[in-house]
Parts: structure tokens; C-alpha cells; sequence
């Protein structure tokens, strides 16, 4: 026996639960739409609208409706009518209320108006004064506030079905979920019913109506069909051709040849590396100081134009196609139409055609289901009197489901910044999209608590929390960092690469209960990035910002989520530096990179390694050369306080300790002058070396066109 027979109601009767018992608020009146045709179906949409369907045999030349004022609009803007063998409506007819004009008297209110009494006379001029007059009320208006709406027929007999849109209260479900015990296979099922929840506001009862709820809401608007409109039109007169204003001229100035366009921005600064050490774009400028036809050749950047404009074009939207449409939905009717395109006026009546047929009757319901919704059609007759509510059973299945826990902190609950939540999760398997709607969880029998389902359309996964579970702890910490060096592009000798943004978001789930717990922690994804390597099953939910990541936390146990998300971003950097050289190396050794770019970037590359070589050579000879130089002064200072020193000829060991120190700082002297001069030839040989390869680097990477990085593994 299934476990929903738990919550059955009987047999067949049982699928449909009438509130008869609660009646609906609101005072007495008819109904919206009255007619002697019965009322035979009822769809219900989730936008406040309802299509009514109805049907009967007519031996008369015209149906009469009675409408309400309010309802004649939407009446009108969705009247459909089919009758077998052609349509045979002529004509529909309904009054109109005008607004009575002002200067326009009413005969029985003068009638009143000569009774009354003459006013008196003003005492000061002896002239009858009329008193002041106050406000009439409105008129009431007669009758129970509907109105009459005639079709007008053709031939004698007419077996009609007419259908049409009025407001109602919208639908709402209602869900039970019953899980169950997971099989071997490890995955879990549950038991999922959907019940259906309608009002029956239209003032009268609905007796044996086949009754269609569907999940989806179609444009429907208010029409005011029934309110004349009288747009103002223009007032055309002859008054003469007199100028009424002086027309403003306008004044064009003589210009010379338009200037050539400005010089794009340098690019970044990047005159330093990341290192503090000498930038290939410096090291151009003290190599074209040295030269004496640097005026030669441009490498300032200013012979680039700016970016070629975008081409506009003009696009008009294609009038809409006319075309024959034809339709048969369910059961209904069938129903084919023909646009026609307008003919000049005929001098004579056209000869008789064959009638189109008019609308289906099924058409509101029949777009619902070919817009992607669910209509949910029940195979009997109900009853629903006026006034009372009605739940109906909209399917009972079985789905994949189970009930885990999950993390996902809530500003409505404070502590749920600490525990996960226990939720139901399960697979909407069935065929239609299962609406917003509460749902209530029970488990063998047991009631679990409720939650709220969103709209969930086919093969989608609901997870509704509906308590919170204390027995796991759940702490949160985050981290962000730098990373990585790609090639991104190479342009004008410039070198641009992709660096990522790392953020870390490590999760610690303390379990303490006596069983595994399965957690889905809810992570916030940081606008930008992309997840990097998640774990099996993560779902990454784009339109809600967010990612559910599995875990599975052991009884009495611990376990650390580590959850990464990168953002990828462009800089220029120095070909001398460190993160330029990585990027580079990166690039020549990944098989997908293009070969010629990898045989020119090899070029260059072994030019900045020479280039390289030098200038560590230099820096470190300038470092020694700085170091000599301090000590060189301060031997010389050393030697000068030597100088003023004044032994006593009778202290001969004295006089030889200074005689033995001035020999030591002369020495030491001597050799610091020495290889001062070796360090300042090899740093001129250098510096010809340093400026002849940074030129040479500089050119080669000039000749390099690279667009675009590759694509992240």
C-alpha cells in the first residue's frame, strides 16, 4: 500500500475535496455572466483571469447575456463563438453610457425647479436674488448593474458554444512529500502529491463544469471595449498667411581642413619591474641617448592611429507575415483563420463565401500549452457552488528525493550562520512545471515540518529546508590571493598577461551526531569568477548566485570544504621582469600555442637573456663599484688622521704602530683604486652591451602580433 494512503480521502470521490463548509466573504449579488446557455468548462490561470466555456441549442435569432458593467470589456476583447457548420453570429450589440453634457437639461429636474418657491428679493436693489444651490447627488443607477449583450443569429436553429475571459481568483497549490528509504543503488525516493486550490467567486454555482487549473500566467489585460473614445482632431482654419513668428536662421562659420585626430594615450607606466631593477622601456632611452641618429626611428608610439570606427547599420524590423493558422487541441474544435490583406472599396456586394470559421473555443487554454506551460485537465465532472473553495488532486507520484541538510545562512534566522538546515530535496520527474506553492514533509508517517516550494519546471531539483539541525556546527573562513602569469597578448611591443584573483572559502562541518551526515553548503559565488576544480556534483547556479557543493561529513567527525573561485585580469608588464618571463616560458611550451609566435618569442627571448645577463652583471658591479668607492674614502679620511698624529721620538713602538697602519690604509688604498678601474671599463664595455640588446629586444618583440591568450585548461 503506498504511504500516501495516509492522507487519501475515499475512493474516486476522494480526488476532489469541496470547502462547501467555508464560505467566501463578500455580499450577495448575480452572477458576472448570466445567459441561458450552461456553463460547461472552466479554466483557471495563475494571473487572475478564468476562461468560462458555454454551450447549449439555440432556435432563436439572438442569445442574450447579462454582464456586469465591469466585465464588458474583457467580455467583448475575448469573445469566441463556434457553431457547427460555419459561425452564425451576425452581430453584438450592447448599450453604451454616455456622459451627460452640462449645457443639456433634464425635463424632470425642471419640473422640480418651477415648483420651488421664488427666491426673495435683495434688500439692497430690491431684485430677486437666486439663493445658492446645493450639489445634486448622482443619479443611482437602476437595475442590479449589468448589462445586456445580444448576438444576433442567422437561420432558425443554432447549436452554439461561447466562450470567454473573466477575472477569478487564481489557483494555488498545495504539495505533500512523503520520503522513503533509499535503495541499493544509493539513490532515495519519495512519494510527491500535488493539490490544486480554487475559488469560486463568480456568482453563480458551477454544476458538472469540466475544469482545467493551469500552471502559467498569460498576458491578459483589462480591455474598455465598452467605453466610447472620441479622439480630439486638429482644428483647420484660414487665417490669412501672416507670419506669426520670426523663424530663427542658423550660421555656419568658415572652417579649415579638419586636424588630424590626437595621439592615443601612453601606454601604463611601466618604467619600473616588480623586482625595483631596470625597465626595458628606460634602459631604450639611455641607449637612444647614446646614439647620434636616435632621430632616425619613432618608438614613442604616436604612429598609431586610433581604432577604426565601428560600421552602423540601419535595420527595420520585417512586417509581420500574414498566413493561414490552424489549430485542434484536446477534443475542441477545430479552428482554421485566413488574414486577408484590405481591398479597395467595391462598387458593388461581393458575390457569397463560404464563412471562416471563427475562433476555437480551446484557443486560451490550447496557447497556454504551447507556451512551455502545464495545464492540468480533470478527467471528471465537478460541482462548486458559489462561494466556496475546492481542493483537487493534481497528480501523485513517485520522485527521486531524500532529506539531507544544508548550509545556507538566513538574516530571518540568526542561528542558521552556525547549523545547516534539514531540507527535503527532489526531482520534479513529472511532465508539466509544479508552480510556487507550500509543501508539507512527513517521513514514515511522521510529520517533519514545511517549507516552500518555487517554481520548479520538468527534470529541475527543488531543495526546501523546513527545520534546523543543531547536531552539526559549521564555522566559515576566507582567503584571497594572487596567482598565475598567462600570455595574453602582444602588441606594439608591449607585453600584456592574465593573472588570476584567488578567493579561498574554507568550510569546517563539526558533526556530532551518531550518523554520516550529507551537507549541500549554499556558497555565495563572488560576482566574476569561476568555480576552479569543485567537488563531484557541485551545481553551479548561475541565476541565483550561488552553489550548492556536496559534502559528507562523518559521525563524531570533522571535515574542511576548501571552496575556490577565480577572477581573471589583464596587466602590461616589463619584458625584463619576472612575471613576464614566467608567462612567456608558459606559453612557448604549450602545445597549443601558434608556431610562428613561438619561433619569434624564442628570438627575443634569447636576446633578453643576454640583455638579462648583462644587466645582473652590471647591477652587481655597480653594487661593488658603490661599495669600493665608500671604503676608498674612508681609508682616504683614515690616512689624513694619521697625518696629525705626533709621536714622541723617545716612543719607538708608537711611532712604528702608526708607520704600520699608514702602510696597511695605503695598501688597501691602492688596491681599491685598482679595481676601481677595471670595474669602470667592464661597466662601459657593458653599458654598449646592455643598450645594443635592449634595442635588439625591443625590435623583435615590435615585429610580434599576438591577439589573444589561450583558453584556461
Amino acid at each position: 500500500m503506498s504511504r500516501f494512503s495516509h492522507f487519501r480521502l475515499g475512493a474516486v470521490g476522494g480526488f476532489l475535496l469541496l470547502a462547501s463548509a467555508l464560505p467566501l466573504a463578500g455580499c450577495a449579488r448575480g452572477p458576472d455572466v448570466a445567459s441561458g446557455l450552461a456553463l460547461r468548462r472552466v479554466v483557471i490561470y495563475r494571473n487572475g483571469v478564468g476562461y468560462y466555456e458555454r454551450a447549449g441549442h439555440v432556435d432563436e435569432a439572438e442569445v442574450a447575456f447579462k454582464v456586469r458593467t465591469e466585465r464588458i470589456g474583457d467580455f467583448l476583447a475575448t469573445l469566441a463563438v463556434m457553431e457547427q457548420g460555419g459561425s452564425s453570429v451576425r452581430s453584438a450589440s450592447f448599450p453604451v453610457e454616455l456622459e451627460k453634457d452640462k449645457d443639456e437639461g433634464d425635463g424632470e429636474e425642471e419640473d422640480e425647479d418651477s415648483e420651488a418657491e421664488p427666491p426673495a428679493p435683495e434688500p439692497r436693489y430690491g431684485m430677486p436674488m437666486p439663493p445658492p444651490q446645493p450639489p445634486k447627488p448622482p443619479k443611482k443607477k437602476k437595475g442590479d448593474g449589468r448589462e445586456t449583450v445580444r448576438l444576433t443569429l442567422d437561420g432558425e436553429e443554432h447549436d452554439l458554444v461561447v466562450g470567454y475571459v473573466a477575472e477569478t481568483p487564481v489557483w494555488r497549490p498545495s504539495y505533500r512529500l512523503v520520503i522513503g528509504k533509499a535503495e541499493s543503488t544509493g539513490t532515495g525516493k519519495a512519494d510527491l502529491q500535488a493539490w490544486g486550490i480554487v475559488q469560486n467567486q463568480s456568482g453563480e454555482d458551477w454544476k458538472g463544469v469540466r475544469l482545467s487549473l493551469v500552471a502559467g500566467a498569460p498576458l491578459a489585460f483589462q480591455a474598455t471595449l465598452d467605453k466610447p473614445v472620441v479622439p480630439p482632431r486638429p482644428v483647420v482654419t484660414d487665417e490669412g498667411e501672416v507670419i506669426a513668428s520670426v523663424p530663427v536662421g542658423e550660421t555656419s562659420l568658415p572652417t579649415m581642413a579638419s586636424a588630424p585626430p590626437p595621439p592615443p594615450p601612453m601606454p601604463m607606466d611601466a618604467s619600473r619591474t616588480e623586482e625595483g631593477g631596470e625597465s626595458l622601456d628606460g634602459l631604450l632611452a639611455e641607449a637612444e641617448a647614446t646614439k647620434d641618429e636616435a632621430a632616425d626611428g619613432d618608438f614613442s608610439g604616436e604612429g598609431r592611429g586610433p581604432a577604426p570606427r565601428a560600421s552602423t547599420k540601419r535595420s527595420s524590423a520585417a512586417p509581420a507575415k500574414r498566413g493561414r493558422v490552424a489549430a485542434n487541441y484536446g477534443g475542441g474544435y477545430p479552428a482554421t483563420g485566413q488574414a486577408a490583406a484590405p481591398a479597395p472599396y467595391p462598387t458593388e456586394m461581393p458575390p457569397p463565401v463560404t464563412p471562416s470559421n471563427p475562433r476555437n473555443v480551446n484557443a486560451l487554454a490550447a496557447v497556454a500549452m504551447e507556451g512551455g506551460t502545464t495545464r492540468y485537465d480533470l478527467p471528471f465532472a465537478v460541482d462548486i457552488p458559489n462561494k466556496s473553495a475546492t481542493m483537487v488532486l493534481l497528480l501523485a507520484q513517485s520522485v527521486p528525493g531524500e532529506a539531507i541538510f544544508l548550509f545556507s545562512p538566513d538574516g530571518g534566522v540568526r542561528d542558521s550562520f552556525s547549523h545547516p538546515f534539514r531540507v527535503a530535496r527532489f526531482t520534479n520527474n513529472t511532465k508539466g512545471i509544479l508552480e510556487k506553492g507550500p509543501i508539507a514533509v512527513f517521513d514514515g508517517g511522521a510529520f517533519l515540518g514545511q517549507g516552500m516550494v518555487d517554481p520548479l519546471p520538468p527534470g529541475a531539483v527543488a531543495t526546501v529546508p523546513f527545520a534546523l539541525e543543531r547536531g552539526l556546527a559549521v564555522t566559515t573562513d576566507r582567503t584571497e590571493d594572487e596567482l598565475s602569469a598567462r600570455l595574453a597578448k602582444i602588441e606594439a611591443g608591449q607585453l600584456y598577461i592574465e593573472r588570476d584573483w584567488v578567493y579561498h572559502t574554507k568550510y569546517t562541518i563539526k558533526n556530532g551526531t551518531d550518523l554520516d551526515a550529507k551537507t549541500l553548503v549554499k556558497h555565495a559565488r563572488m560576482p566574476g569568477t569561476r568555480l576552479e576544480n569543485p567537488p563531484k556534483g557541485t551545481e553551479d547556479n548561475v541565476g541565483t548566485g550561488s552553489a550548492l557543493v556536496p559534502q559528507t561529513t562523518p559521525k563524531r567527525g570533522m571535515n574542511v570544504l576548501d571552496v575556490e573561485e577565480r577572477r581573471s585580469f589583464t596587466r602590461q608588464v616589463d619584458a625584463l621582469s619576472q612575471l613576464a618571463d614566467d608567462a612567456v616560458k608558459a606559453y612557448m611550451n604549450d602545445p597549443r600555442a601558434d608556431k610562428i609566435v613561438v619561433a619569434e618569442l624564442k628570438k627575443a627571448w634569447d636576446a633578453r637573456g643576454k640583455l638579462r645577463t648583462a644587466l645582473d652583471e652590471r647591477n652587481k658591479l655597480q653594487s661593488e663599484q658603490n661599495t669600493l668607492e665608500r671604503e676608498s674614502e674612508q681609508l682616504r679620511r683614515n690616512l689624513k688622521a694619521i697625518e696629525k698624529i705626533k709621536d714622541d721620538p723617545r716612543d719607538t713602538v708608537s711611532r712604528q704602530n702608526t708607520e704600520k697602519m699608514r702602510q696597511d690604509f695605503t695598501d688597501r688604498l691602492g688596491k681599491a683604486s685598482t679595481r676601481l678601474g677595471e670595474i669602470t671599463k667592464r661597466l662601459t664595455i657593458l653599458e654598449i652591451e646592455v643598450n645594443e640588446q635592449s634595442v635588439r629586444v625591443r625590435d623583435l618583440l615590435a615585429s610580434i602580433k599576438l591577439e589573444k591568450a589561450l583558453p584556461t585548461p
